[in-house]
């Protein structure tokens, strides 16, 4: 009886939670009919209108897409210059710097526009969203096979994409699944691919509290750096060229100076990467128990031999830092992950909400023909994929983890292609990109980690699921992983550039398939595709329709209720307030932090916690020109509850007049559990006040001539 009425406190704990406005990464398209009457009741003051229009100037047009969608950036000026995470232009900035120029140690200021230089990446602006769900599902039935159904699918998004594609004008489309495959979206976007780098505070500031912050509240970050679209002269998008110019935008974002109180309202635009929201028990407990502990552990060990050699060379630092910020990060939320979801009790919320489903199923034939199933499609196909979804985990973290294996994989797509003319044309299409590679590369280092990523394969893995072949090199090594490290470095020229080249100017020769690297990745891969992915592929068969019929049916069973779709890299809005929180007993967290906490934090000559001398010296003397708060200090960070997860970085957080009053950056650790789990109590989203974000470009930096760009509204 007490099981029972735990698991009927935990249902009805987990619905109410998600009745609760400050969960869901929203559609724009669908603000008016979805969530408008809620976003005005919390102090919305825009129309519909004025957050998404195809025909008219709105805020989804001063929101930019970095690359595929890594990261998220706000326009803020009539020519261009947009915003977005110091993190996110991290690699730009590694990019352009040198033992002689460690832009990332000191910063990056473009006094003027020809000092404004080449990005490592393009932006894309959204045109419009369409709903194609129709189109998508023309022909298709609950008793097609899963290959039927994916293929018919497939021909239905080539047949839409083509349909809007204009590449004289750089426009795209990319139709996207919704719900698990209940719902289909097109989404047309404009691609600018000359953006240049503007300005960026040092890591010292950007990075400031480094791994020890990272996730954790309070923050004392400035997480921001600066770029500006360039475009023909008749401002269309354009490859790079000296006479293109500041891109005009539709819209910019004006910025407030007012500053914000506990219950303002607050909305962030984005490109959210992915969320979980509808994983079942049975994820939560492999999730918990295997995937995320493999992914600490390996990522740990990668960290530990990067942090090794970057301390003894500041040119490996340099080249390792932007790969040790994105192992680093994802380490960190993986523990954190783990954690919440069980001191959350997830798992027992998921499990209860799936008897509830399973009750409301039995009640109706109908139901019991259509969903009678699904929780047991759940049961089978985990029960077939857990080992060898384990398998693929290490293949993912440990084996590309080696950094040679990436070149590999190189060669083993020449070596398979059809022809002699297409290896010829494989090769001259990758030999540009070797010199990018290898300027970032750093040998002893990745003979370190194949050492350790091989060995963690052979101690980990069931030695029955492994190749017969790698088992036999192991044992001809006699298990000294170290030893057969030294070898495989030695013999193989794919560990250096005039390697790699000489091999790929005779694309045909085959002398590149004698190459121990290649040899090793052969046996991994192949025996990968041979007997790992088929039992995958097949366990999907009985997963794929059980989340798609799931989630149907949740969506069946609450008429009443406007889900959110689970994060899919697409532009989404979520709303909410600017809030405090209570992460423990007796514990209160305040909204915003202040330069005092930045001071308290600091520690002469620490890795994490260093700032500049100028910075302090105008610290001290509180030197803040127009940009403090009407309490007279600085504020630096501040929390609000909207649902946030990876690719939001950079997002801006816009107050109900549409004003931009910060740029999003992480979350906070107690809630880690958020991309599967959204928890209002605890869930906060940690941000940059705009207003210390222009004191760092003014006041600091000296480029007040960026903040002269931007409309400022007192």
């Amino acid at each position: 009886m007490k099981r029972l009425i735990l698991l009927l406190t935990l249902f009805l704990t987990v619905t109410s939670l998600r009745l609760k406005a400050d969960e869901g990464m929203w559609l724009p398209s669908l603000i008016q009919s979805q969530n408008y009457e809620e976003m005005v009741r919390l102090g919305l003051k825009l129309t519909p209108e004025q957050i998404y229009d195809i025909n008219n100037s709105s805020l989804k047009d001063a929101i930019v897409r970095l690359g595929g969608g890594f990261c998220t950036g706000e326009i803020v000026s009539a020519e261009g210059l947009f915003i977005t995470n110091h993190h996110c232009g991290y690699d730009a900035l590694q990019s352009v710097s040198d033992k002689e120029h460690n832009y990332l140690r000191d910063g990056y200021w473009a006094m003027s526009r020809d000092k404004e230089t080449q990005a490592n990446f393009g932006i894309s602006l959204l045109v419009r969203i369409e709903d194609v769900t129709d189109k998508v599902t023309e022909g298709l039935t609950e008793s097609m096979s899963l290959e039927d159904r994916n293929k018919k699918v497939l021909e239905h998004y080539k047949d839409i994409t083509k349909g809007v594609e204009d590449k004289d004008n750089f426009i795209s489309g990319t139709v996207k699944s919704f719900y698990e495959g209940n719902k289909y979206y097109l989404f047309v976007y404009q691609t600018f691919p000359d953006v240049r780098l503007v300005g960026a505070p040092p890591e010292s500031l950007g990075k400031f509290g480094g791994e020890t912050d990272n996730w954790m509240w309070p923050r004392h970050t400035a997480d921001f750096s600066m770029f500006r679209i360039y475009a023909s002269k008749d401002n269309k998008p354009a490859e790079y060229s000296k006479d293109n110019v500041p891109f005009k935008p539709k819209h910019f974002l004006p910025v407030s100076m007012k500053g914000i109180e506990k219950g303002d309202y607050a909305m962030i635009f984005g490109y959210p990467g992915s969320t979980d929201r509808y994983l079942t028990s049975y994820g939560v407990r492999y999730d918990t128990d295997v995937e995320f502990p493999a992914r600490v552990k390996v990522r740990r060990t990668k960290l530990d031999i990067y942090e090794k050699y970057q301390a003894q060379d500041e040119g490996v630092d340099l080249q390792y830092a932007s790969k040790y910020a994105q192992v680093s990060n994802y380490w960190k939320n993986f523990m954190g992950q783990t954690k919440a979801l069980k001191k959350l009790h997830v798992y027992e919320m998921k499990k209860a909400e799936e008897d509830a489903f399973e009750k409301w199923v039995a009640q109706d034939n109908t139901r019991k023909e259509l969903y009678g199933n699904v929780i047991k499609m759940y049961a089978d196909g985990y029960a077939k994929i857990q080992d060898y979804e384990y398998y693929r985990t290490y293949i993912n973290e440990a084996f590309f983890g080696i950094e040679m294996m990436q070149i590999a994989s190189l060669f083993s797509s020449m070596a398979d292609a059809e022809t002699d003319e297409a290896r010829t044309n494989l090769a001259e299409r990758v030999q540009g990109n070797i010199a990018e590679f290898f300027k970032d590369y750093y040998m002893p280092l990745d003979r370190d980690v194949f050492a350790a990523m091989l060995k963690y394969m052979y101690e980990d893995l069931d030695h029955k699921m492994l190749p017969t072949d790698f088992l036999s090199l192991v044992k001809k090594y006699k298990g000294d992983f170290t030893k057969m490290s030294q070898v495989y470095y030695k013999k193989s020229k794919m560990t250096s550039q005039e390697g790699v080249l000489a091999y790929l100017s005779k694309p045909n020769a085959g002398k590149y398939k004698k190459d121990p690297m290649y040899k090793l990745y052969r046996i991994v891969m192949d025996h990968y595709w041979a007997n790992i992915r088929p039992t995958i592929d097949e366990a999907q068969k009985s997963l794929t329709p059980a989340k798609r019929l799931y989630v149907k049916g949740l969506m069946e069973m609450n008429p009443n209720h406007h889900y959110s779709a689970d994060a899919n890299s697409t532009m989404r809005v979520t709303y909410g307030n600017v809030k405090d929180y209570y992460p423990a007993d007796a514990v209160h967290y305040n909204y915003f932090t202040t330069m005092d906490g930045v001071l308290e934090k600091y520690i002469p000559k620490d890795g994490e916690f260093d700032l500049p001398a100028r910075f302090v010296e105008l610290a001290k003397a509180k030197n803040y020109g127009q940009y403090a708060d009407s309490d007279g200090v600085m504020h630096i960070c501040f929390l609000t509850n909207n649902d946030i997860t990876g690719g939001n970085s950079g997002s801006p957080v816009i107050n109900g007049k549409g004003e931009l009053i910060g740029t999003a950056f992480d979350g906070n650790w107690e809630a880690m559990s958020g991309d599967i789990a959204f928890e209002p109590q605890l869930q906060r989203t940690i941000s940059v006040d705009i207003r210390y974000i222009l004191w760092v470009i003014d006041v600091y930096a000296g480029a007040g001539h960026l903040v002269s760009e931007m409309t400022l509204v007192k």
